[in-house]
């Protein structure tokens, strides 16, 4: 075994590439308290940029929240209480109280305050069977973001100054952005942005069609969670109930980041809303500090069921997905006929940055876009990482709108500019409140059905996949036809799959499948429109067209066993049959699926209603590659928050320091993806353990940041995997046990001060695995700037090498953040091909490996709690133990049923809600007039109405789009009149010159009464 070895160079033996880099000449660094602020100072040509973020997540002292399993009176829970600590050593405990308006009626928890020594009395409450769950009370600090319209990257000078203190960042944090907010107008880079007309978003998405034709969101019931509303604010006419969750004596807003909200769905006056008539219920969840608790907004969910809302907007949103209470409340909220929209997070344009609550299936989760429908570089990005890593995710955000320098109503009056995905979620809500009032049937709408008109309606972007944009833009109209001639049934989301249509169906389109190769999997939510819960009848079919050679393709399913609320998953992988393995071309089928709901009419008692959907599917075919050219990535082994805490690669990202982007090719790591396969390379994922996949077919095994551990059999499985050929690359990263003390937080769930559980990566466990090959890292934390082959890196946060093989390469050197592909095409080219690079054999930073002799390696931290979400380890009295390896997933391959029949051409297009027909719901003629929203009261001034429904000065942009082609239409109606009177000038002569009565004609033209004029034109033109 001679491991990166340049003495051995046939690619028939064995080989083995640790990739590692020893950073010299830099400083150790740690952290040190204080509160977390951040400034970047961009160079003098970029467009300027300021960014601050402060957030920090507490709990509160001795107080747990206690979640029933149903509604109780106060008496009544008390009493389950009392009942379950009985017979514990706990006397000193109390309830909390809560003074607000939800304390009157029956509740699903209760808060108490328990002494901190005596922990086993949280144990004890959770054996009582009418407790659900005991959690802590988390008091959480919001900051808003702040920047100017459109952001700019940086440029590589970049001055940081940073305090960090280092506690458990903030799990729903406004997802507000924008120093326009502050301001009435923003400054823009851009001369062509430079225009001083506000845009008023509701009439860009033709919102006064709609109140032209008597909508105006009357009778429709809309929560606004966010800081609260002034009593006599100017713009809003039917305030219906202002109710202050907090303990602050107010129901003022203080910061007017709800005012906007509120303002962009019912505003009346000058930054005119969406429904200016609907019930505004304003739920104040926010101090003027900021703060809000676990159990404000608990209470708060309790109420808007309580009044029945009908739509709930939420501009809040965090990465904890597994935050228990608060993502069962949302699923009971929508199980409750509450439309719930939410912003889908500030955090791109990096992907798997998605947030809790818009990545539920349940909820409208809203992107956001600017006026030239551009994707707004704050958006966040799919996929979701819920079901990493043994699955795929699912599409996200369901649609976008515009979020970026949209106008709104000021705290005390006016308007102001502000962006970011709070902003789109407000516009999406607005629409949505909006849309329920035209609809006649009410029982028709539900967060299904609302969602399946919104994404049936949406017009697609160009040139944008479906992880930025989901199903488009918000089209109001259209979704207003769709849900004015619906009928409940089931759909699809995605409502295809199609692997050849780029760049929507990124990343699937983006490589071919083969034969041998990791199935593909296509996660497709199922949106049920009949009914909260359903479920799947018998199985999904696999029907393969055989003309299209959809016999060349096998599918497997699995999927929600029940659907609630309104929505499950169908989870579809797809491998190329045996026989294909040397043949390329492209296969096609559709999947039927049977849904089935109770019955809404009570009187039919164990009657269903169904609906069959068709998910057609396309996919390109290749012969299989050459190992060579195939690269396993190692999913199975990386960890993320949440459940755990697991901190940020790059030490120096203090503001954001958990690792919750899924660590995969299509998330955080695509930039890498998109490098590996231009140059050819075919990259599955590892889903599972080392166990579970043929070596033989790959040629580089590639791990990145590692944080999990390693089953002894996995160890024993790679060391023969590479004996026989395998190559394999480590990316590692930092393990230093006493940095890991200094960024410790409170944990939440065990009221503890926790270590993370790993460092950047686990390299403990990584050096188990690499110790037959002596080779092994150590915990020196290094960072720095690196030049190597004429290309300039900044290597972060990394280790360093303790111990490397005697005719192993060696390069020691710092780095610099720019393009570090070309080291990995080099590494690459080494483990496919059995060349080494000239830049790695002949650097002159290459030194002779370290033997690892005096030094001593990195251990496990000392109490660390990994074995709590390792699905390696399992606790065990002391150290923990390894468990029992789990078997490899074998899938059950449905039993195709063929066609003999052609395929639909253009899936996209092909595939629609069942039922529907935009043509009987008739528009009006809208064009020419707009009126206002509202008639004036006696005596009122006029002064703040907008003439017509449009801005002085701003004409709408749906209409400004049709000018040009108004005017080219009448051009060629005019060249074509000239056209024919030419062609009768010339003509006319022709004719006429074999007729002596001509003159005659000259002499009718005085009499009054001139008939043989007229009849002599008809018969010359004729």
């Amino acid at each position: 075994m001679k491991p990166f070895s340049s003495m051995t160079m046939k690619f028939a033996n064995s080989w083995l590439v640790l990739f590692v880099i020893l950073l010299c000449g830099k400083k150790h660094f740690g952290t040190r308290g204080g509160n977390s602020s951040h400034e970047a100072h961009i160079c003098p040509g970029c467009s300027r940029l300021t960014l601050k973020v402060e957030f920090t997540s507490t709990v509160v002292e001795h107080e747990y929240i206690v979640a029933f399993n149903g509604y109780f009176t106060a008496k009544a829970r008390s009493k389950f209480i009392s009942s379950a600590l009985k017979n514990s050593d706990i006397e000193n405990w109390r309830i909390v109280p809560r003074n607000n308006p939800a304390s009157d009626y029956p509740s699903d928890f209760e808060v108490i305050q328990i002494n901190e020594k005596q922990k086993d009395g949280v144990l004890t409450l959770q054996d009582h069977p009418n407790i659900k769950r005991v959690t802590p009370q988390k008091k959480v600090f919001r900051s808003l973001k702040y920047s100017e319209s459109d952001p700019m990257l940086p440029c590589n000078e970049t001055r940081w100054a940073q305090k960090w203190q280092s506690s458990r960042p903030l799990r729903r944090a406004s997802l507000s952005l924008g120093s326009g907010f502050w301001h009435a107008t923003g400054r823009h880079s851009s001369r062509r942005l430079l225009r001083a007309i506000p845009r008023q978003v509701a009439q860009t998405l033709q919102a006064d069609v709609l109140w032209q034709m008597g909508y105006t969101g009357a009778g429709v019931r809309v929560a606004v969670f966010d800081t609260g509303l002034s009593e006599k604010h100017p713009h809003f006419k039917n305030v219906k109930e202002r109710t202050n969750w907090t303990n602050e004596r107010t129901l003022d807003d203080g910061l007017g980041h709800g005012t906007f909200v509120a303002g962009v769905i019912a505003s009346m006056r000058e930054c005119q809303g969406f429904a200016p008539n609907a019930e505004l219920h304003i739920f104040r969840v926010f101090t003027n500090n900021q703060v809000s608790y676990t159990s404000w907004f608990l209470d708060a969910f309790n109420y808007a069921i309580l009044k029945k809302i009908d739509v709930l907007n939420l501009s809040i949103g965090g990465p904890d997905f597994m935050d228990h209470p608060f993502v069962d409340k949302v699923w009971e909220l929508t199980a409750n006929n509450v439309i719930m929209v939410s912003a889908i997070g500030n955090d791109g344009p990096l992907y798997g940055t998605l947030n809790n609550p818009a990545d539920q299936m349940d909820v409208i989760g809203v992107g956001g876009i600017d006026f030239e429908d551009n994707i707004a570089r704050f958006s966040s990005r799919g996929m979701t990482t819920w079901e990493l890593p043994g699955g795929y995710g699912r599409v996200k955000p369901d649609i976008v709108t515009y979020g970026s320098g949209v106008r709104g109503s000021g705290m005390k009056g006016g308007c102001r500019s502000l962006s970011g995905t709070s902003v789109a979620s407000p516009v999406v809500a607005g629409a949505v409140t909006l849309l329920v009032s035209t609809v006649q049937k009410r029982e028709m709408v539900n967060p299904a059905s609302m969602k399946q008109a919104l994404i049936a309606s949406a017009r697609r972007l160009p040139g944008v996949n479906m992880f930025e944009q989901g199903h488009g833009k918000l089209d109001l109209l259209r979704a207003y036809q769709i849900l004015n001639s619906y009928k409940p049934q089931a759909s699809l989301s995605p409502s295809y799959i199609d692997l050849t249509e780029c760049p929507y169906m990124w990343p699937y389109c983006s490589q071919p499948i083969y034969y041998g190769g990791m199935p593909t999997i296509v996660n497709v939510t199922i949106l049920n429109g009949m009914g909260v819960t359903g479920r799947i009848v018998d199985k999904p079919d696999w029907q393969p067209y055989l003309p299209q050679n959809g016999d060349n393709i096998e599918v497997a399913f699995s999927y929600s066993p029940v659907l609630w609320p309104w929505s499950g998953y169908l989870a579809i992988s797809i491998s190329v049959a045996k026989k294909a393995a040397s043949w390329e071309g492209i296969a096609q089928g559709h999947v039927m699926i049977t849904v089935s709901s109770p019955a809404e009419n009570e009187s039919k008692n164990g009657a269903e209603q169904t609906s069959t959907v068709k998910l057609p599917i396309k996919v390109k075919i290749i012969p299989t590659p050459p190992r060579s050219k195939r690269v396993l990535w190692d999913q199975y082994h990386n960890l993320r928050y949440p459940p755990g805490y697991f901190p940020r690669d790059n030490l120096r990202m203090k503001n954001d320091p958990l690792d919750w982007n899924g660590d995969h090719i299509h998330t955080n790591f695509r930039d890498m993806y998109q490098h590996l396969r231009s140059m050819g390379y075919f990259v599955e994922v590892l889903g599972s353990p080392f166990t579970c996949f043929d070596a033989s077919q790959y040629g580089t095994l590639l791990m990145v940041d590692s944080e999990e551990e390693y089953f002894p059999e996995e160890i024993t499985k790679l060391r023969r995997d590479v004996d026989n050929g395998l190559s394999l690359i480590v990316f590692s990263d930092w393990y230093n046990t006493s940095v890991m003390r200094k960024v410790k937080f409170y944990d939440e769930n065990t009221r503890q001060w926790w270590m993370p559980d790993t460092g950047g990566a686990n390299i403990p466990a990584l050096n188990d695995l690499l110790s037959v090959w002596n080779m092994a890292f150590s915990d020196g934390l290094y960072e720095g700037d690196f030049t190597m082959a004429s290309h300039e890196m900044n290597y972060a946060s990394g280790c360093s090498i303790a111990k490397f093989p005697e005719d192993g390469i060696v390069i020691a050197q710092t780095f610099k953040d720019q393009d570090c592909f070309w080291l990995l095409d080099s590494l690459l080219q080494y483990t496919s091909y059995g060349v080494m690079p000239p830049s790695l054999s002949h650097s002159e930073s290459r030194q002779r490996p370290p033997s690892g002799a005096g030094s001593a390696l990195p251990e496990r931290m000392e109490g660390n709690h990994l074995h709590r979400y390792s699905k390696v380890l399992e606790a065990h009295l002391g150290d923990p133990k390894p468990r029992s390896l789990p078997a490899c997933p074998h899938l059950s391959w449905a039993k195709p049923q063929p066609l003999n029949e052609t395929a639909p051409s253009n899936l996209w297009k092909h595939q629609k809600l069942l039922s529907i027909d935009l043509d009987k719901v008739a528009l009006p003629s809208f064009r020419q007039n707009r009126p206002q929203v509202r008639p004036l009261s006696p005596g009122e001034s006029g002064a703040w109405d907008i003439p017509g429904g449009i801005m002085p000065g701003r004409y709408n942009q749906d209409v400004g789009q049709t000018i040009p082609v108004f005017a080219f239409l009448g051009a060629m109606v005019v060249l074509a009149f000239f056209v024919v009177q030419i062609n009768k000038a010339k003509s006319r002569p022709k004719r006429r010159k074999p007729r002596v009565k001509r003159p005659q004609l000259m002499q009718q033209v005085h009499p009054p009464k001139t008939p043989s004029v007229v009849q002599e034109g008809d018969a010359v033109g004729a």
